[in-house]
């Protein structure tokens, strides 16, 4: 077997990293530690649909109720799942799994490769974000009941990392054609959704299971996941003692918190800043130049900004590359020092002496000042930006082309492959424009079996290339802080905006 890692995070610009999550009570039962698992959940579940399924800040809701074919470590390390065994063939184009025995789902059915196969397939054909994942997945053999082979047409050096997010999921088969298959999960997790209790969008409540294959990774006997919408309702819930633990919106509610008892487990592993999406100016002609893009960046001024917005809890940046990836160039954190003269000059060098109009979404996420303070330093730069209210479908609005270039926060991968696999490719979730670009297909074809040293440097040079392109903005590294009270454990996952659900137990 081998072992990798991965990271997947995103969220909208304000809710910095996003979930809710700790334990409360004393009385053991059902093979738990503990009674009641209260979650402050700031991010709504998309789904329960596999195929649907978002991951990061939503992997609480689903971890309930589902296992992933693998699991990651919180170091990022992979490690068995539903699959118990693993094995590549030379070329590493086919991955063989071989599935735990006696497993069932909620409803009584069998685990099987067939259900598997058809999980994976449903996955790679449906409407995630993340479906990507899986775009190299050619066919799921199934020579027995026990025995999945999943046949790529390349290599994906990240497929074993996507197996242990949501392109793992495994759902039963009943859900496959069921009207309620959103909001009525059939999986083996080891818990079960109480529809009784649960007002989905508000509050979602489980219960474990008295036969779970893997009884000691399961600590309560119940979990109740509340949904809060904005950071006033959050912090309130925090100072009323409503929640065990929970990520923070905004870096102002760390010393709050902290006043309040819970302890701040602090963690860098996403950046804020602008997706500068419309590469070839299909929507915005402006942004199609380099210069353009390089002005914007330059009108940035990203050391008042870690102040202003993260409280000083940030380090600023002008490269989406993870300080723990191979790819990263500690020179290319100041790529582009702040200077608005210089970007006027580069407008005016690229064709546009009297600036450039750039509509980006707005969303009751972030606060408005957040917006007006962007606008501010933007303008100096000679950019005229006219905001738009999102609505609802906010995520749907962004990954759908709707704006040429967005502010949004997004996760830092542990290698360059999952990087550019994650926004770079043209069919990458977050290039909504679908950019595909000679020079960093290039990239992707020398990285997908290179490794160690090697992968290394052709990442360092895809980070150099993107910076000087300027597919983006980056302005810092935040620093979350995931928040725990006194009766609460729990260990950071590298790969994830969220810790998973079994590396959260009762403080001893």
């Amino acid at each position: 077997m081998t072992h990798r890692k991965t990271a997947l995070t995103l969220a909208a610009l304000g809710t910095v990293s996003a979930l809710a999550l700790a334990g409360c009570s004393s009385t053991p039962g059902g093979g738990a530690d503990d009674e009641e698992l209260r979650l402050g959940m700031v991010t709504p579940l998309t789904s329960f649909a596999p195929w649907e399924a978002s991951w990061a800040n939503q992997s609480p809701y689903l971890q309930a109720v589902y296992d992933t074919l693998l699991r990651a470590e919180p170091d990022g390390t992979v490690v068995p799942g539903l699959a118990n065994d693993w094995a590549w063939n030379d070329d590493r184009t086919e991955l063989t799994l071989t599935l735990r025995e006696g497993v069932e789902f909620s409803d009584g059915e069998a685990l099987t490769s067939e259900v598997v196969a058809e999980s994976l397939t449903r996955f790679r054909d449906g409407t995630s974000e993340n479906a990507s994942f899986l775009a190299a997945v050619e066919s799921i053999e199934t020579p027995d009941a026990n025995t999945a082979v999943i046949v790529l047409s390349e290599p994906d050096p990240a497929l074993e990392t996507y197996l242990t997010q949501n392109a793992g999921l495994v759902g039963g088969s009943a859900m496959w054609d069921s009207a309620d298959a959103q909001t009525t999960p059939i999986g083996t997790g080891p818990y079960t959704l109480d529809t009784a209790e649960t007002v989905p969008g508000s509050t979602y409540v489980f219960e474990a299971k008295d036969d779970y294959w893997d009884s000691e990774s399961v600590h309560y006997d119940e979990i109740v996941m509340n949904v809060y919408g904005d950071a006033t309702a959050l912090i309130n819930a925090v100072k009323g003692g409503q929640v065990d633990a929970t990520n923070t919106q905004t870096p102002a509610q760390i010393p709050e918190a902290e006043a309040a008892g819970y302890t701040a487990n602090l963690i860098e592993q996403t950046w804020t800043g602008f997706v500068l999406a419309d590469r070839d100016g299909a929507l915005n002609p402006a942004l199609g130049d380099p210069l353009v893009r390089q002005a914007f960046n330059l009108s940035l001024d990203r050391e008042g900004l870690v102040q202003a917005l993260a409280g000083g809890y940030g380090t600023p940046t002008t490269q989406v590359f993870s300080t723990t990836s191979g790819a990263y160039v500690d020179a290319l954190d100041e790529a582009y020092p702040y200077d608005p003269e210089r970007a006027r000059e580069l407008l005016a060098e690229a064709g546009y002496p009297d600036g450039v109009t750039v509509t980006m979404p707005s969303s009751d996420f972030v606060p408005e000042s957040t917006f007006a303070l962007y606008s501010e330093q933007l303008g100096a730069g000679g950019f005229d930006v006219v905001w738009e209210m999102s609505g609802d479908d906010f995520f749907g609005q962004l990954l759908g082309g709707s704006y040429a270039a967005f502010s949004m926060q997004l996760q830092v991968d542990p290698t360059p492959w999952q990087t550019m696999q994650f926004s770079m490719l043209p069919w990458s979730t977050w290039n909504p424009f679908g950019v595909e670009d000679p020079q960093v297909m290039e990239y992707m074809t020398a990285l997908r079996t290179a490794e160690g040293a090697e992968a290394e440097a052709i990442g360092a040079e895809l980070n150099t290339y993107i910076v000087e392109q300027a597919w983006y903005a980056p302005v810092f590294r935040n620093q979350s802080a995931f928040l725990t009270n006194a009766d609460t454990v729990v260990e950071m996952q590298s790969d994830n905006a969220v810790p998973y659900l079994w590396n959260i137990t009762p403080a001893q």
